[in-house]
């Protein structure tokens, strides 16, 4: 092991006392090499240069303390197979018990006379006696390097699989002894010098063993100068890769120039139901512009719910259509696809453009009639789910890819399209709001166009929370809309009954509202499991109004749009998420009449639910709700799945690294612009980059 590449690369099942088992543990950990292994932070530090004393523990804190194991056994109790492990540890000040619950495995592990190391929380146990519950242990070799494990600030690693926190930090200080001292900086010396950071292997060394004068506390923030370093690396070599694959994407030409004149903006206005807003102006303005480029476009509509995305797109589509191209508009869900079908149609049925209509549920001779008419090219724009730009699907001239909801898709399956041969212009819109920070990681390589404001006469829907026993107030509210002519949603988290879980099932509630509460209204059910040809029937009659009420689980969630609908009930909101509360909201409030939406909860409510249900009756405006919900549930949460292709980060918190992350962005377009790579270099760093931020998994 000498040079650099050689210790970095090397696989960590070659380290001694590694071998096979534990490098099957730490690779179904995602750790495979010395690297990974290195730049994995310790879960937290613990100053064991200052271990308490067992005289001076007090109830109530959390100590570190270490002495020898003077007696230990396992103890039955009154419980059949629950039994407490048991241990009287001393050091030269005194004695204390210490008692782990329900863990028998442990009379394998401690043996009378050992030397451990204790960190947990101090209790009292009857008058006067002190114990230590459930601690993590250590184990110390009295004649291994001592330095290393106590006596000092000491990194502790989360356990994987049969790797202890102690063999981790063992390895991990054998390998930062053979480090040598010229390894290779991925950061330019220009922007370490200026913005004073610590030399690579330093800010390794440091991060793993601090040194004795480290602040304690703000290493446990990640603060310190050498992990701060190591996490501005990291978002440093992610937003390079970003600034990488949007210079390649740049080097792609369309095969057709767009070009836009007075018949095309008549044309446009000819379709145009309403006035545009001043952001669906400017978000159109933006597109057209793109569209007019040589280099294929790649950007993100953001707009709110109901901000008015799909009219922005179906103009863009025109423009595109006018230029003798085809439009591909791809929906998460069938239902949504239809809905989209029907919306477009309507709008395009005086022009002169054909409208198709291609999901799973087009099959036989429909189908291969719809595939032939879009390789002809008689069909102008497609309507469907992503299987539009899979398999079988050929079309004559494709210049723009529309995707609604894009976090639902999976962030690399707009490559799918590249990978074809095609270079078509991208426009990917979300009603998420997305925060600043996951924009800059989920969203890097593409072009942002917001749109802020409603469309014009839509009022702010009223947001009222109501605990359980206020239902019936509730339902006389809503009788009273329904009397005026009025639609409404309730919305469940649960569709079938659980033996766990005392809900009332969607299914029992719309019998319960159709029987006893509003025998004179009809009542719908939609839930996840009906047949397609269900869903659809379903939500067909609540469109025509034929059903006032629609018991729904969360499939209406995205995108479904019944404007006579003006009132949202949704049961145990406390269950639900925060965006996902205000995608269900955004159901209603779509025509001019005031809507409602009411979060029924059953009480007592967590911290984060009544944070989360506060949020909701604060604001409407979806970009705050979004950053309060970045900041409750973190990024890995925020699009409810991995499929949305957050960038897996070993060092970087997307929420505690927000500041790092710009700084990161904007170091690393300054270097791209003056030093930026090209031809084979170029991809070879999107490759790595790709490889490294996990994101080929993704989609």
């Amino acid at each position: 092991m000498t040079s650099s590449t050689d210790v970095l690369a090397t696989p960590l099942q070659f380290l001694k006392g590694v071998g096979p088992r534990r490098g099957a543990d730490f690779e179904h950990a995602g750790l495979v090499t010395v690297e990974d292994l290195l730049y994995r932070f310790p879960i937290r530090y613990e100053d064991r240069s200052r271990l308490a004393p067992i005289a001076s523990l007090k109830p109530g804190q959390s100590a570190s303390v270490s002495g020898r194991i003077l007696s230990c056994g396992l103890r039955s109790t009154r419980r059949p197979g629950f039994k407490i492990f048991e241990a009287l540890v001393g050091d030269s000040s005194g004695a204390l018990r210490v008692t782990w619950l329900n863990q028998p495995f442990l009379r394998d592990v401690f043996v009378q006379g050992q030397h451990v190391v204790l960190f947990g929380p101090v209790e009292m146990r009857g008058p006067g006696g002190l114990q230590l519950t459930n601690p993590q242990y250590e184990i110390l070799d009295d004649e291994e390097g001592e330095t290393i494990h106590t006596g000092r600030i000491v990194p502790v690693y989360e356990k994987t699989g049969s790797v202890t926190p102690k063999i981790q930090r063992k390895l991990v200080h054998g390998v930062l002894q053979r480090l040598p001292a010229d390894l290779p900086d991925h950061l330019p010396e220009s922007i370490r010098a200026r913005l004073d950071l610590p030399s690579r292997p330093a800010a390794l060394v440091a991060a793993h063993f601090p040194p004795d004068d480290a602040s304690l506390e703000a290493l446990n923030q990640f603060a310190t100068p050498a992990q701060q370093r190591l996490i501005f690396e990291e978002a440093f070599l992610f937003q390079t890769g970003v600034m990488a694959r949007r210079r390649s994407a740049a080097a792609d030409r369309k095969p057709v120039a767009v070009h836009v004149d007075d018949r095309i903006r008549e044309s446009a206005r000819r379709v145009l139901p309403f006035k545009l807003t001043a952001g669906q102006k400017q978000a159109l303005k933006e597109i057209v512009e793109d569209l007019q480029r040589p280099q294929p476009m790649n950007r993100l509509l953001q707009g709110d719910v109901g901000a008015g995305k799909t009219i922005v797109a179906l103009l863009a589509a025109l423009v595109a259509m006018e230029n003798g191209l085809q439009v591909a508009f791809m929906a998460p869900t069938e239902i949504l696809a239809e809905q989209h079908f029907f919306n477009i149609s309507r709008l395009l049925q005086a022009s002169r453009f054909r409208v198709g209509l291609l999901t799973g549920a087009t099959s036989g001779a429909a189908r291969r009639q719809e595939l032939a008419e879009i390789e002809a090219g008689t069909i102008h724009l497609v309507v469907g789910t992503h299987a539009l730009v899979e398999g079988d699907v050929h079309f004559k001239q494709l210049g723009l890819v529309v995707i609604d909801e894009q976090h639902r898709f999976g962030v690399l399956q707009r490559a799918t399209l590249r990978a074809k041969g095609l270079h078509p212009d991208a426009l990917v819109m979300t009603a998420t709001p997305i925060p600043r920070t996951l924009a800059l990681t989920v969203y890097g390589d593409l072009d942002v166009s917001v749109m802020r404001d409603p469309p014009p006469g839509r009022l702010p829907i009223k947001t009222l929370a109501k605990p359980e026993s206020r239902r019936d107030e509730v339902y006389r509210f809503l009788r009273g809309q329904l009397d005026a002519g009025r639609q409404a949603y309730v919305i469940y988290p649960l569709v079938e009954e659980s033996d766990k879980i005392d809900l009332k099932a969607a299914t029992e509630m719309a019998d319960h509202l159709a029987q006893e509460i509003f025998p004179t209204y009809r009542v719908g059910l939609l839930h996840g499991r009906m047949k397609q040809g269900g869903k659809e029937r379903v939500m067909a009659a609540f469109l025509a109004a034929e059903l006032q009420i629609l018991v729904s689980t969360t499939v209406v969630e995205v995108g479904v749009d019944v404007p006579n609908a003006s009132v949202m009930i949704v049961e145990h909101a406390e269950r639900f998420g925060l965006s996902q509360l205000h995608q269900l909201r955004g159901r209603v409030g779509r025509d001019r009449h005031q809507s409602f939406c009411f979060l029924l909860y059953q009480a007592p409510l967590s911290d984060e639910a009544r944070a989360r249900l506060k949020a909701m009756t604060d604001t409407t405006d979806g970009f705050e709700i979004a950053d309060r919900d970045l900041a409750l549930r973190g990024p890995g949460d925020f699009f409810g799945t991995r499929q949305a292709g957050v960038p897996t980060f070993r060092l970087v918190d997307l929420i505690r690294d927000r500041a790092l992350l710009e700084v990161a962005q904007r170091e690393a377009a300054a270097w791209f612009d003056s030093a930026a790579p090209t031809g084979e270099p170029l991809d070879r760093l999107v490759r790595n980059w790709e490889q490294r931020f996990k994101l080929i998994e993704v989609g």
